[in-house]
Order: structure tokens, then sequence, then C-alpha cells
């Protein structure tokens, strides 16, 4: 009886929040009552083309004329995006697309990714985004488990296409100057100019879409969305002040959970999105002072990067106009967002997700400014919760507890069969966390990462955060490594400022004056370099895994 009230309460909790979402979507001019042909459409779209096809195809309704990406090739206006993602539409379908095909796309951001993404759901076919810093090996077995009939790249990846099967139908995206192109290779400009932009007929049902997981601990994994709705879309900007036929800088991979989010509700907006292939710090200060963008899209690695710039080298590009920077993919340092105020002022958001969960929390200007490194609070139609061990709520403040999420956007299973541990409709993050006294979210660490030292608890982020506080450390990262007496013990790898020599064990002296004793690394070493993935997460095996070189 218990259990079938509290299933009522539960259903009828997230009925409200769904009403309080869909208001949302109305105030700020992504849902309107007074267009009832509008929304179906809208409705009918996303049932059918998937999330891509169908915001560049609203898109190009609501502004056609108004310019929709952005990258080294010039301008495209979302008419333009529309016509050509049709053409190459049928393009794909003369060379073997059709509707549930698995269509792998492995390109940084540019017209090409943005282009074959909606193409691929017009055509009812099944999108697979490849993670760019795949080595030959990965991306041969992701495309083997997930099917992939056909592959759509850029010409810097011809190498890795050497793993599949030479009958394979393989399209450039991108061809960079001076490549060495196989004859008789197929390029998607030559399918868009040879073929019609007039639509396609839709498709009976979605093709879907697969995201790949970080990969920080083994092989990739396929997270699926078969479709999303309205309602993902208030996960999105319930707490972020996305700017409204204005200009966004996405430099987080597209590819990427974030990066494609952003991107999508870039386009509900109706927003000008300027993309670059490869990141540099100050390109991305210049590309914000040319397009005077209002909002700019990374990873901390990046805004690190950023902010670390000389101060003379900033002071070139005019940043004046930027309103908002969304921040995601890997833990946010107290001392990054103290920094990114100094230089840019309070204007960052600190997104907290993943791949399968989609967004946990957002944390707000004003949230970061009380809490620095705040992952914030849960945005309508989502929840964080937190567990222990045996599976209990723990409904304490400052008390750490295993990270579960009710998403708004459900994961129902990896491609592989495998699925993350739901509690009571709660899935598993695989982080750890507390509330502080304002109910805002904190991320302590991964929950794997946690090592009992001398059987101490320890959460090597808390170390790490320390570390990252010294003007003299550019970069730090913090693991536990076996140790015979202790069973675990604390590992510190540091990469210090230009032109710093640092000292192993003053390091030390000052985690022991800073942290209690069993913090304190054992070993330190000094590297030019952490090792991250395309999404600029750290690749911490990798560091488990570190022979220091012999003398």
């Amino acid at each position: 009886m218990v259990s079938v009230l509290h299933s009522a309460r539960q259903r009828v909790a997230h009925t409200g929040e769904a009403l309080q979402g869909l208001k949302r979507l109305r105030e700020l001019g992504l849902s309107d009552p007074s267009d009832p042909v509008g929304t179906v459409r809208l409705l009918r779209d996303a049932r059918v083309f998937g999330p891509p096809a169908t915001a560049i195809r609203r898109a190009a309704r609501m502004f056609p004329d108004q310019p929709g990406l952005a990258d080294e090739r010039g301008e495209l206006t979302y008419r333009q995006l529309e016509d050509q993602s049709n053409a190459l539409a049928r393009g794909l379908q003369r060379n073997g697309v059709k509707p549930g095909t698995v269509v792998g796309v492995l390109a940084r951001d540019h017209r090409g990714l943005i282009l074959t993404m909606a193409a691929v759901g017009k055509l009812g076919a099944r999108l697979a985004l490849m993670n760019t810093g795949f080595a030959k090996p990965q991306f041969a077995q992701v495309c083997e488990r997930e099917n992939v009939r056909v592959v759509l790249h850029d010409s810097e990846f011809l190498g890795l296409l050497d793993a599949l099967p030479e009958d394979l139908p393989r399209i450039l995206t991108w061809v960079d100057e001076g490549a060495e192109i196989p004859s008789g290779a197929k390029t998607l400009d030559e399918l868009v100019e040879s073929n019609a932009p007039t639509p396609l007929p839709a498709p009976k049902k979605p093709g879907g879409f697969i995201i790949l997981t970080s990969g920080t601990t083994g092989l990739p994994k396929g997270a699926p969305r078969e479709r999303t709705g309205p309602l993902s879309t208030v996960q999105m900007v319930d707490r972020i002040d996305f700017p409204q036929r204005g200009t966004m800088v996405i430099v987080s991979p597209i590819f990427h959970s974030t990066g494609f989010a952003t991107w999508l509700t870039g386009c509900a907006f109706g927003n000008k999105v300027v993309t670059a292939r490869r990141f540099d710090a100050e390109r991305t200060l210049r590309l914000i002072a040319e397009h005077r963008a209002d909002m700019l899209v990374a990873v901390p690695t990046m805004l690190h990067r950023m902010v670390e710039l000389d101060k003379e080298i900033r002071q070139k590009y005019d940043t004046s106009s930027l309103k908002g920077i969304v921040l995601a993919g890997s833990a946010l340092s107290p001392e990054l967002s103290v920094r990114t105020a100094e230089v840019f002022g309070p204007v960052l958001y600190n997104l907290y997700g993943s791949t399968e969960c989609a967004i946990a929390s957002v944390a707000r200007p004003e949230d970061l400014t009380i809490a620095p490194g705040t992952a914030g609070k849960a945005p309508l139609t989502c929840e964080v919760a937190l567990f222990d061990d045996d599976g209990r709520r723990v409904l304490a403040k400052n008390v750490t507890g295993r990270v579960f999420i009710r998403s708004g956007s459900p994961f129902k299973g990896y491609t592989d069969g495998r699925m993350k541990e739901v509690i009571d409709g709660y899935m598993s993050s695989g982080d750890v966390g507390h509330f502080d006294d304002r109910g805002l979210l904190f991320i302590d660490g991964r929950d794997d990462d946690m090592i009992v030292s001398g059987g101490e608890n320890v959460f090597p982020q808390e170390v790490e955060n320390l570390l990252l506080e010294r003007p003299d450390i550019f970069d730090a990262a913090v693991v536990g490594v076996d140790d015979v007496e202790y069973g675990k013990r604390l590992r510190a790898f540091i990469v210090p400022e230009p032109g710093v020599v640092l000292d192993g064990e003053e390091i030390k002296a000052h985690v022991k004056a800073n942290l209690a004793r069993y913090k304190v690394p054992r070993d330190v070493f000094f590297l030019e370099d952490l090792p991250r993935n395309a999404t600029g997460k750290l690749l911490r095996r990798v560091l488990v895994e570190y022979e220091p070189p012999t003398a």
C-alpha cells in the first residue's frame, strides 16, 4: 500500500513538473499556444525526424534568413542549412542509406558535421557520433559494435578508416588543404551540389542517434536516444539564460553531449552558432570579439587555458558582449570559478550531468559567486538524490553520498545491453557528492576514484583543488595507486606554470599544512601536460599506469 501511494505521489509531482516546464517554454517563446498548427508540426517532426533535423527544419521556418552557422568557410543561413541537408540526404540515399541504416560520422565542428546530422535524421537512418580522439583499434571496435554501414569523415581521419572493410561506403565531410584524397573518393560538397534541395518524404519512424561516453575507463559505450521531446529543452533553458537571435561560440565538441545539446538549443532560439575545428585559447577570444558573441560553450580545460593567457593577450580582444559561459564535461574547480569571474565577470554557468543521465543540475553565476565550484541545483523535470552504499536515501546536509539522477530524458541502456544502477527511478551518475546548507550540490569525485589509504577514505579531487589554487601550478591531477603498506596511496602529477621550477617535497608540505596527513601524496611527478581526451576529461587510468622515467 505504501509503495502504491508513493508511486501515485511521484506521478502527480512529475505531472506538475511537466506543466511547469511547458509554462517555462511559453515564457521563453519556444512554445506558442496561439499557433496550434505550428505546435502540431513541431511535435510531428520531433516524432519522426529526430532532434538535429527537427531543429533545422523549425529554424528554417522561423528564422530563414538568420545566420545559423559560421565556420572557417563562412556563414550559412538556416534556410541554406535546410536546403543543403535535404540535398545531402538525397545524395546519401543514392549511396545506399535507408531507414535504419547506421551512419557513423567522424568529424570536427563545422558545416559538414551539422549537415550530416540533419540529413541522416531526414532519412530515418541511425546516427552514430564518433569521437575525434579515437585511436584506430577503438574506432574499428565501435564501428563493429554499433553496426555502422556508412562513414562520413574529415580527411584527417583517412588513416583510421584503414581498419574498416574496404567495401564500406565513405564520404568526406571536410578536405584539408594539401590532403591526399583516394582516387574516386566522394565528398559531401559533391553530393550537395548534385542533388535537389527539395524536402524528402518523412520517414515512418526516427532512426535515433548514439552519443558515445567519454571512454575514460575503457572502450566508449554507446548511449542511444530514439527521440527527445519538448521537456528535454526545459532542462537546458530553465537555469541557463540563452541568447535569442544572438550569437554562440561553441568550442566544446558537438559530437559529445554538451556541444550537441547547446547547439540544438541555439537553433531553437535562432542563434548564429560559431564553430572552430580545433581549439585555440587566443583564437577563441578572437571569435568572441569578431562575432560579438553573447555566449561561449566550452569544457573546463579550454576555459582554464583562456583565463591563463597573458593579460596583454586577453586585452587585445573585446569580449564585453559575453553574457554567459556554459561549462560542462568535467569537474569545475573552485579556483577556475573564481578566475573566470575575475577575467570575464559573473557570467559562468556550470552544467553537471552525463551522457546517460543528461542534465542533472546547473549552477548559475550567482550560485558560483557564493559557492565557487558548486554544481548548483536541478532544473525543472530533473532531480538529484543521494544514496548510501546500502541504497538508503541520504537526506542530511554536508554528508557525502552516491549521486543519482532523475531526468526528463530517460536513458534506457547502452547499445551493448548493459545498464546503469537505478534506485527508485533515479539513475547512478557514478559520482559522489553532497548538498550544502543552501541546498547547492557539490561533486566530491568519481565513486571509483575514491581510495582507502590506511583505513581512511580519500577523494583525490579535494587534493587537486588545493593544488590548483596555487599560482605556480598550471594543472594538476591526483590518483590512487597500489601500496603494500597502506593498500593505496596518492600520487600527484603537476604541470608547473611556464618558467616555474617546483619541488616535490615543498608540494607535500603544502598539502600537509592544509589537509589531513593521510591526504598528502606520497609521490609527486612533474609533467609538461596531463593526458586528456577530446572532451577535456582527464585520463586517470593513464596516470595510474604511469611509469616514471629511469635515471
